[in-house]
C-alpha cells in the first residue's frame, strides 16, 4: 500500500483507525512531499513517519520547481489546467509525479536512511548500507523483507522537473600545485551508461595538497565510472598564471558503495 503525501489536516495526530498506518497492509510505503505545518505554511501532507518505509524527498516540505513564479507555473508545458493545479498544490501533487517516474526508473530514487535531512545533505548517511537502499515509489516493495520493526525515514533529492530521479555520488579531489589560489573546482563523471554535467566540488581558497569533498546528485546514472573531467578556474585575472592540478580524484557510488 503506497501513500502519496497522505493528508495532514484532520488526520495528523489522530488514532491509527482514522488514518494511514503500517498496520493497514503487509507493507506500507509513504512519500511525504508537503509536510510543512498547515498553519502558517499551508502544508497539506502528514509529517510523522507512519509506514514501514517513509520517504522524504528534498526534506519532505518544499519540492524543487514548486517555487517558480505563478505565471510561468500556470502556463505549464502540460497545459493551463495542470499548471493551475500545480500552482495551488504543487508540493502535494509532486508525490504522484515522483511515483509515476519511478515506474520508468527502477534504479532511481534511492532513499538513504537518516535521522534528518540536514545530516543527509552533509553526507553523514552515505553510502547505502550493505543490504542496499530502498527505492521510493513503485519498486519500494522490493525491500519489504529487509524492513525492521521501527519507523524508517529515508531522504533523497530530486530534479526540478521531469525526469525527476537523481543519483548520488561522493567526489573527493586532492589538489596539486605550488601556490594557494582563489577559485572553484568542477568535476564531471563519465561512465558506461552516460555522462554528467559539471558539478562544483568547492569554491574559495584552493590549497595544493588539500582534499575537497562534495556530495553530488547527478542527473544520470553513469554506470561504471570510466573517467572524470577536472576543471578549475580562478575568480579574477591573475598575472602570475597559477597552475593547479588534481593529484587524485576519488568517486564513491552511493548505491554500490
Amino acid at each position: 500500500l503506497s501513500g502519496l503525501d497522505p493528508a495532514q489536516p484532520y488526520f495528523q495526530g489522530t488514532p491509527i483507525e482514522v488514518r494511514l498506518d503500517k498496520s493497514d497492509a503487509e507493507f506500507v510505503d509513504v512519500i511525504h512531499t508537503d509536510s510543512a505545518p498547515t498553519i502558517p505554511n499551508l502544508g497539506f501532507g502528514m509529517r510523522p513517519a507512519i509506514g514501514h518505509l517513509d520517504f522524504y524527498p528534498n526534506g519532505g516540505e518544499e519540492m524543487p520547481g514548486c517555487d517558480k513564479n505563478p505565471v510561468s507555473q500556470i502556463v505549464d508545458l502540460d497545459g493551463i489546467w495542470e499548471g493551475t493545479r500545480d500552482f495551488i498544490a504543487c508540493n502535494h501533487l509532486r508525490s504522484y509525479k515522483y511515483y509515476s517516474d519511478s515506474i520508468i526508473y527502477p534504479d532511481g530514487f534511492l532513499g538513504y536512511a537518516c535521522p534528518s535531512y540536514d545530516l543527509f545533505k552533509e553526507g553523514k548517511c552515505f553510502p547505502c548500507p550493505e543490504e542496499g537502499c530502498p527505492t521510493m515509489g513503485h519498486y519500494a516493495d522490493r525491500f519489504k523483507d529487509k524492513v525492521k520493526n521501527e519507523f524508517t525515514k529515508l531522504y533523497l533529492n530530486t530534479r526540478e522537473a521531469k525526469d525527476f530521479p537523481l543519483w548520488r555520488y561522493k567526489v573527493s579531489v586532492t589538489l596539486s600545485g605550488k601556490s594557494k589560489v582563489e577559485g572553484y573546482v568542477n568535476v564531471a563523471l563519465y561512465g558506461t551508461d552516460g555522462n554528467t554535467r559539471q558539478h562544483q566540488i568547492t569554491k574559495g581558497a584552493l590549497k595544493p595538497d588539500n582534499t575537497y569533498t562534495a556530495y553530488i546528485d547527478a542527473e544520470v546514472n553513469v554506470g561504471e565510472v570510466t573517467k572524470v573531467k577536472f576543471l578549475w578556474n580562478n575568480n579574477w585575472i591573475n598575472p602570475t598564471l597559477p597552475k593547479l592540478g588534481a593529484a587524485t580524484i576519488t568517486v564513491q557510488v552511493g548505491q554500490t558503495r
